[in-house]
């Protein structure tokens, strides 16, 4: 599905926008598509890749979590755009669809298509980084640790994600729980294995991009430890981790009364550690 994208609609403020591009089609499945931003201006634009969350069971490339929906304008997106990167809205299949690691795989296959088209449309591909929240979070990492998918990821900013899935103590990782059904899908066998596939604390290697982590401290659905163990293995390889906690804020950020400062703190270290041209 490299070969052909189709025509953007270029809004008011010249920016191309690209939607529905079917980027993975596997027989017996839906079609996973992505949305794609272009920013107007000259020269090849670096690409943000942005990876919903909702606990691999919920959630779409169309929405947000609320305190992103809810942030004060410039909106999400518009912020963005408007510092210069094109924006690419993955979607992946969830866990009732398909068990790990067919997440990976389908953000693998977007990140792949969007670097085989980067020329037609405009996208530098050395200047790639993955932005996720949440369950999207811990593919934004996996998808940047992946040592052999051919697209080089270059920043990753990871939001609240879960960093290690083998604890079978923990609640999502019990029956019913959304870990478990994203693991486990009736196969029991293999599933620490799964679990270890799963968890980007332990892919970490020095040849990792640069991370940004951000985490409220008083989140319970995923607990704070997690980005600490992340951002510890990752300067442990000597790769640069900048954990930020954001002190009393429970999941997706919930008790920040304007989330728009941590979303330019994270363009900023975009900004930074991308290659500069």
């Amino acid at each position: 599905m490299t070969d052909s994208f189709p025509a953007p609609v270029v809004d008011a403020d010249g920016v191309a926008r690209y939607r529905d591009i079917p980027v993975v089609q596997i027989r017996g499945f839906r079609p996973v598509h992505l949305d794609l931003h272009v920013p107007p201006g000259p020269g090849h634009r670096p690409v943000i890749a942005w990876i919903h969350g909702g606990a691999f069971w919920e959630g779409s490339r169309l929405g947000l979590p609320v305190t992103l929906s809810d942030l004060r304008p410039p909106a999400f997106h518009d912020r963005l755009l408007a510092r210069g990167y094109a924006v690419a809205d993955l979607d992946y299949r969830l866990s009732g669809e398909a068990v790990f690691p067919a997440q990976i795989e389908d953000v693998a296959a977007a990140l792949a298509w969007l670097a085989a088209c980067a020329g037609g449309l405009g996208l530098d591909v050395e200047r790639f980084a993955t932005w996720g929240e949440s369950a999207g979070a811990a593919l934004a990492a996996l998808a940047a640790l992946d040592q052999d998918s051919g697209v080089r990821i270059s920043a990753v900013v990871d939001w609240y994600g879960r960093s290690d899935f083998t604890d079978s103590r923990a609640a999502a990782m019990m029956p019913g729980g959304p870990i478990y059904q994203l693991l486990d899908g009736g196969r029991p066998e293999g599933l620490q294995a799964r679990a270890r596939a799963a968890s980007p604390l332990h892919q970490v290697h020095a040849g990792a991009p640069p991370f940004l982590i951000m985490h409220g401290t008083a989140d319970t659905e995923v607990p704070y430890f997690h980005s600490e163990k992340l951002a510890a293995a990752l300067r442990a390889v000597g790769v640069r981790a900048d954990l930020v906690p954001v002190e009393g804020a429970s999941h997706v950020l919930q008790g920040v009364g304007d989330i728009g400062h941590l979303v330019e703190a994270s363009l900023d270290f975009l900004d930074e550690v991308l290659p500069r041209r």
